[in-house]
């Protein structure tokens, strides 16, 4: 028995060095902008499904799963078994823009799933192999079909590190990009949330378009995501994406929307624009399109199909194993109505989780869409409201996505009241303002290393980082979804104890520690 243990003890030590070793020699040799790598220092070698095994021999539950691209989690054998077909086939694997069947049978599948009004009328744009490129095609899309160069985008948005995507994204370092309100309850701009705050955001899109000294000239487009991930997982709300849709065709300006994170049944819908019915003029496709593999694509509307020869090349725009995978994909979650029962689950798991808002006053706000969850981390003491008694209160729940019909405080403004106005096609009823909580980087960041200490994978983003998110696989299991519930529960009721016992640094006015926070865990 000694012999055996001493055996075990000894596999373990060699597995930890092996760990240690990769992991000091890519602190050594890789660039100072990898990001996962500093807050998850392990080293997969082995992984299936929602389960990854680390060079230590520790196992995780990982709902990063490649920031939302492993729609059927890892190794699925149905993308195996694609990838494998084209191996053996002796079919080229890279070939430009070149016919082949298996592009043909990718665009055949994704054809087959792409909105009603879209879909009898589309062409698709291979982009280079990251999502940021098929934005930056979107863009220079719209700026030729229209002859205009301008762009609307919103503020918390996320479309990816290129120059043109990266300055129509929240984090731009200066502005080229006509930047609008994107409508949130916990941190609404206007300070009310709710469809109060939605109506508020597109009157402010009307005007800003419509005023001729507003100095944003017509633009060539409008690009949105549907559901803000990076933003900090703020779904928009249905009434409100039905309005931009309405107020973009009516002038003739192309939506585009952005579909790289939310697509392929993520939010409980194929494509997240069906949850509100629109039909965009584009969309920007990459993550799970590719099955696991890089691929990233632009479909849109025929008439805008104004592209010369080679306006939008990239040498690597012809992946048949991501092809071959994306189609796998894709097929895979519309036979098994995988878009349906991540709706099903994850409003299950908002449900649960909603609970911590009401726990621990550090938890600000659950929310999000399908299986795209995001939970806010605040300081619950840092904040005064404007009108004493009027605050929101620390722990609140926003509306369901898509919810028309809830106002701030509970209750509807009466029709015709006193702060209604004639012709308005939803009265608004603003009521006091109130104000949110500083948000608590340093918290979200301990609540992260506590998830990873019980063996739980999760992404932080956000304003300031202060969201804790889960994207997990589609095909995450109810027992599996109950235990990645339980360890975030566990992570957080930990930085939770330890906040009240010991506390952490105030923030600072804009929401960010003032020095280093101290570490918790």
């Amino acid at each position: 028995m000694a012999v055996t243990e001493s055996v075990a003890s000894g596999a373990h030590e060699e597995a930890r060095g092996v760990h240690e070793g990769i992991l000091r020699r890519q602190s050594a040799r890789e660039s100072s902008a990898r990001t996962y790598a500093r807050a998850l220092p392990i080293v997969p070698v082995r992984a299936r499904g929602l389960t990854i095994e680390g060079a230590d021999g520790r196992r995780y539950l990982d709902c990063l799963s490649g920031a939302g691209t492993l729609a059927l989690g890892h190794n699925h054998p149905v993308v195996l078994e694609a990838i494998r077909k084209v191996l053996d086939s002796g079919a080229p694997l890279s070939v430009l823009d070149l016919a082949t069947p298996v592009k043909d049978a990718f665009i055949t599948e994704l054809f087959r799933t792409l909105p009603p009004g879209l879909a009898d009328r589309a062409r698709v744009q291979f982009c280079g192999p990251a999502g940021t490129d098929a934005v930056e095609a979107a863009l220079k899309l719209v700026r030729a079909a229209t002859g205009r160069t301008g762009i609307l985008a919103f503020a918390g948005a996320y479309h990816g590190m290129t120059a043109g995507a990266l300055a129509a994204s929240g984090g731009a370092p200066d502005v080229q990009v006509a930047r609008l309100p994107y409508p949130q309850d916990y941190r609404c701009p206007f300070g009310i949330g709710g469809p109060p705050g939605a109506e508020l955001a597109a009157r402010w899109t009307e005007s800003l378009l419509d005023d001729p000294k507003s100095g944003v000239p017509l633009p060539a487009g409008m690009i949105l995501e549907p559901v803000q991930g990076e933003g900090g997982v703020i779904p928009g709300p249905d009434a409100w994406l039905r309005r931009m849709r309405q107020i973009t065709a009516d002038r003739s300006v192309p939506l585009v929307a952005d579909e790289i994170q939310t697509g392929v049944g993520r939010t409980g819908a194929f494509w997240a624009v069906g949850h509100s019915g629109i039909t965009p003029d584009v969309m920007v496709l990459s993550k799970a399109i590719g099955g696991s593999l890089p691929l990233a694509v632009i479909v849109y509307r025929d008439d805008l199909d104004v592209w010369e020869p080679g306006a939008h090349a990239g040498t690597f725009r012809g992946n048949q194993l991501a092809m071959a995978a994306g189609t796998a994909t894709l097929a895979h979650v519309r036979e098994n109505g995988l878009a349906a029962r991540a709706a099903d689950l994850g409003s299950r798991m908002l449900a649960q989780l909603a609970q911590l808002s009401r726990q621990f006053t550090c938890v600000a706000e659950v929310r999000g869409r399908g299986l795209m969850i995001g939970v806010e981390l605040v300081h619950p003491d840092g904040a005064a409201p404007t009108h004493p008694g009027h605050a929101l209160a620390p722990g609140a729940h926003a509306p369901t996505p898509g919810d028309d019909a809830l106002t701030p405080g509970g209750a509807a403004p009466t029709p015709g009241g006193p702060e209604s106005v004639p012709g308005d096609p939803a009265p608004v009823g603003l009521g006091p303002a109130r104000v949110p909580c500083p948000a608590a980087p340093e918290l979200a960041a301990a609540v992260q290393r506590e998830c990873l200490q019980r063996g739980l994978i999760v992404e932080l983003g956000g304003r300031h980082s202060a969201v804790v998110r889960l994207l997990p696989p589609l095909t995450i299991s109810d027992e599996q979804a109950a235990a990645v519930l339980d360890r975030l529960a566990d992570a957080v009721a930990a930085v939770a104890r330890q906040h009240e016992e010991y506390g952490l640094h105030r923030p600072s006015r804009h929401g960010r520690p003032p020095g280093p926070a101290r570490r918790v865990g």
